[in-house]
């Protein structure tokens, strides 16, 4: 008889759980005969005790194969399915690149996302900024759209990994959202119900990373590597620089917006342009569509130059049930705040540190993001022209524009990133963008 309790209760005590205790756990939670406070209080066992690899294997495949697994034999790619994911940071919007990005190059991307986690946003809340646009598509709604236009980014439907859609929207409230273990389990339950042939993973390090020292952001590379390697779909993992945001805006439509110019090349963040080639050039070459990385950068270089990237996004967007001309007129269509004012600092020297995660904390004060469940989102709310690690600080020079909804959310935030920024006398040295390789 399987009792989700003594499931719980052995993985509180640090034993090791059997594949057939945790396939009964994940189907529990799958046809809701396990509750919301049992999934919890599993997530926070498995948090504070972890999981051995093949624990963590157990778990990825129950997961993944609580729904339906997409299965592009019967109507077959005419070129390899590739995605990426990245552990969550502040700024972090190179999915809605690297996606289009890749399908110009000749891959397929059938990108199933998320909602924010955190400090984190959520490639799934920065869409829900373009009207119209469906994140949760049907099965044939998605197939259709990655066919025609070679990429389409989704949430999970009720089909794909049913039990990773309950157990995450609960490891975003109960404080469990770092386990190593967990996030394993919940994006590589997703991304192998996709039926990739490669991925690339993005792990953060610094101070707006999940994991809060290097050695903990490499374990769960190499968790994550390891499990979907042995899963038989070829990953690599790339350790990146989260000691300051990524783009120069944070929010939901204020990162959609930037990343169009990016596409179009209106704009380029120097930092997101070669965070965004580097895990592009990965998928190329895993998947043979490249013969080494210089050769990938030079064709992810001539799509973008060439205006096809941006095409592919906006006949996605289309697809997806946004505008047809999303990207000739995205301003007309992205939601604005009431309030948009500079932040100023009154020290005066050079921009030394930055704690991204409270970065992070002020989006979500500005958007009111997920800090419970049933929370609604301003999608206009957000950050731009956020400085960079190294500036000269001074109280005439703006340290980034609020974009809020009323005065007392400004001045909340704009308190809230004044005190993540360190100013000093002194020229800091400069962070690695991309730390280490593993594979």
């Amino acid at each position: 008889m399987f009792l989700p309790q003594e499931v719980i209760r052995r993985k509180r005590e640090g034993e090791a759980l059997s594949e057939q205790e945790i396939r009964c756990f994940i189907a529990g939670v799958t046809d809701h005969s396990v509750s919301e406070g049992q999934i919890g209080a599993f997530a926070m066992a498995v948090y504070f005790q972890g999981m051995n690899l093949d624990e963590r294997i157990a778990l990825t495949c129950a997961m993944r194969d609580s729904g339906q697994v997409l299965d592009w034999a019967s109507d077959p790619l005419p070129g390899p399915i590739l995605d990426k994911h990245s552990t969550g940071g502040v700024g972090d919007v190179v999915s809605l690149m690297l996606g289009p990005m890749i399908a110009a190059c000749g891959g397929f991307v059938p990108m199933i996302s998320g909602r924010s986690l955190g400090h984190t946003g959520g490639t799934l809340d920065k869409l829900d900024s373009i009207p119209g646009y469906t994140t949760s598509a049907s099965e044939s709604l998605f197939r259709r759209v990655v066919k025609e236009t070679g990429v389409a980014i989704v949430g999970q439907t009720g089909e794909l990994a049913p039990a990773d859609k309950r157990i995450y929207s609960v490891r975003d409230v109960t404080a469990t959202v770092e386990s190593i273990a967990m996030i394993t389990a919940s994006i590589l339950s997703k991304k192998l119900a996709e039926g990739l042939n490669a991925l690339v993973m993005d792990v953060k390090v610094g101070s707006g990373a999940f994991m809060p020292t290097f050695e903990q952001s490499v374990e769960l590379a190499q968790s994550i590597v390891q499990v979907a390697n042995g899963a038989g779909v070829k990953t690599t993992a790339l350790l990146t620089d989260m000691n300051q945001c990524l783009a120069s805006s944070a929010g939901n439509a204020v990162e959609v917006r930037e990343a169009v110019q990016f596409l179009t090349g209106e704009y380029r963040n120097e930092r997101l342009l070669e965070i965004t080639m580097a895990q592009s050039a990965e998928l190329l070459v895993s998947a043979g569509l490249a013969g080494g990385i210089e050769q990938a950068r030079e064709q992810l270089q001539s799509v973008l130059d060439s205006g096809w990237a941006a095409d592919v996004f906006g006949r996605m967007i289309h697809g997806l049930g946004g505008p047809s001309d999303f990207v000739e007129r995205y301003d007309d269509y992205l939601p604005t705040s009431a309030i948009i004012k500079p932040v100023y600092m009154e020290a005066e020297g050079y921009l030394a540190a930055m704690d991204t995660r409270e970065v992070g904390m002020a989006v979500v004060q500005l958007g009111k993001g997920h800090t419970v469940a049933s929370d609604t989102i301003d999608y206009g709310a957000g950050i731009t022209d956020i400085c960079r690690l190294g500036d000269r600080i001074d109280p005439s020079r703006p340290v980034a524009m609020l974009h809020a909804r009323s005065d007392a959310s400004w001045n909340q935030a704009a308190d809230m990133l004044r005190g993540a920024l360190t100013v000093t006398e002194q020229v800091p040295q400069p962070h690695s963008l991309i730390y280490k390789k593993l594979s």
